[in-house]
């Protein structure tokens, strides 16, 4: 298996958990305010706050990396000439 492979999944693992441990702990109401975008302040728990902004970081970093090329002539693999 890639050891690669294998810490980036067990980092993502220890992000769930800290949102589990998030949602579980912090069931209080906060309010949120964004004048510019919503009028009215939105109150909801603060672990589904915490989810809501990891969900727009995950997104948004899945937007910047998409349609990023790889070069495959630094892959260590000999080129076939044309």
């Amino acid at each position: 298996m890639n050891l690669m492979l294998l810490m980036k999944t067990g980092f993502v693992m220890a992000i769930f958990l800290i949102l589990v441990l998030m949602g579980v702990h912090n069931r209080g109401l906060v309010d949120f305010n964004l004048p510019p975008l919503v009028s009215n302040v939105v109150q909801q728990p603060a672990a589904l706050m915490y989810f809501g902004f990891f969900a727009l970081g995950v997104v948004t970093g899945t937007v910047l990396t998409f349609g990023v090329k790889r070069n495959t002539a630094s892959s260590g693999k000999p080129q076939k000439p044309a």
